[in-house]
Parts: structure tokens; C-alpha cells; sequence
């Protein structure tokens, strides 16, 4: 006796459902190990970048080529932003970080070493450090400069104290913008890319370590 089999509708036999079932499974479980393989390599390439940046902060002795990446970098923003040239001038000092690698994968980062001015004599080195929370992923470098309004606030910040709070962000300079409405407490902080444009970056949650030149 011989077993037939038949379709009614567009019910198809059991067997090619399973087959087609497999297939997709096999694929959709095929994309997902590429794709974490992906994830966990740009991971694992902005943490190394991140941890870069921080092991090779400035101990023990100045760095000239920090000084002369600092000129260059504060010289090109105010190509790019001639405005600045103003809180240059008035500020009673200003410290510029030409290299920050900020660093995220799930929780981020940023590090970065700058020099600080009294006027614009150098007067020392500073360290600056961090943490961000919240899903966030990637990595970026950036130039970010602090003019001080005052000596107050300037002694505030090689004393170690100043520290931004979590709503904090730089400044970008707009056309008609008033110069003195970018001093929030004393400190106006300005970021920029690598090729000088200016843009509004986040930088809620930094802290600072000051070194005088004197003991470096």
C-alpha cells in the first residue's frame, strides 16, 4: 500500500517548513556572530585608544611637544574663531588641551593633557580626566580651551577644585554672540575638532589635576 500525500491551500508538506526554518535560523544566528564581531573589534580599538591617552599622561619632567601642540592648537581655533582672540587677550589665564581622546562603550570616557597660562606666560601642565554614563558607543579626539574671567577662579582650578557639572557644556561661537555670555561661573570653555571648527560638546563631569611648571 502507498502512503499519498497532499496539499490543500497553500499548506506545504511538514518537511520543506523545517528546511526553511533551518535556513533562516542558520542565517539570522550567522548575522548576529558578525555583527558582535564587529562590536566587540571597534571596542576593543576605542578602549585601547582611550587607554592610550591615559597611561601616557605627563609625569616626571615637561613636555615641549605638548607645549608646541598646545600653541598650534589655541592658534588655529582663533583662525577659525576670531572671537576667541578677545578672551585671549581679557582673561586673567587659560589652559589648552590640544589632544582629548574621549572613548565610550556603554560607559565612556575622556583624557587628555593640556597646558596652562597665566596670562600667556606658561606656568604649568595640567591632566584632565572624565567619566560619562548612559548607552553610548565610539570615539573621538577634540581641542578644548579654558579661559579663567578672574584670579579666583584660576586659583580654583590649580588647586584642584573645579569640576563641571553633569548639565556642563563648551561653548560654540556664534555670530553676534555676546563674549562676556559664554563666562558661566568664572570659566568659558570652548571645544573644537582637530581642524579648528567649533562645536558644542558635553563636558559634564571633568576634573582636573594642575602641575606647576616649577616642579615638573
Amino acid at each position: 500500500m502507498q502512503t499519498q500525500f497532499c496539499s490543500v491551500g497553500n499548506i506545504r508538506p511538514a518537511a520543506r517548513i523545517t528546511q526553511n526554518e533551518v535556513q533562516q535560523s542558520l542565517k539570522k544566528t550567522n548575522s548576529m556572530k558578525t555583527a558582535q564581531l564587529r562590536i566587540a573589534k571597534m571596542g576593543t580599538a576605542v578602549m585601547a585608544l582611550f587607554l592610550s591617552i591615559t597611561m601616557n599622561a605627563q609625569v616626571n619632567g615637561w613636555n615641549p611637544e605638548l607645549e608646541s601642540d598646545s600653541k598650534e592648537a589655541l592658534k588655529t581655533i582663533i583662525e577659525k574663531s576670531p572671537k576667541l582672540e578677545s578672551f585671549k587677550k581679557e582673561a586673567y589665564g587659560y589652559a589648552v588641551f590640544p589632544r582629548i581622546t574621549k572613548g565610550a562603550v556603554g560607559i565612556g570616557g575622556a583624557a587628555g593633557n593640556g597646558v596652562v597660562y597665566k596670562g600667556d606666560v606658561i606656568v604649568g601642565g595640567s591632566h584632565l580626566k572624565q567619566a560619562t554614563v548612559g548607552i553610548q558607543f565610539g570615539g573621538q579626539q577634540y581641542v578644548e580651551v579654558i579661559f579663567f574671567e578672574n584670579e579666583e577662579v584660576f586659583e580654583k582650578f590649580t588647586n584642584g577644585k573645579l569640576k563641571f557639572n553633569a548639565q556642563a557644556s563648551a561653548v560654540a561661537l556664534k555670530a553676534g554672540a555676546a563674549i562676556d555670555a559664554a563666562y558661566q561661573n568664572g570659566v568659558a570653555v570652548f571645544t573644537a575638532t582637530k581642524g579648528g571648527l567649533m562645536y558644542e560638546a558635553s563636558i559634564g563631569g571633568q576634573h582636573f589635576k594642575y602641575e606647576s611648571k616649577e616642579t615638573e
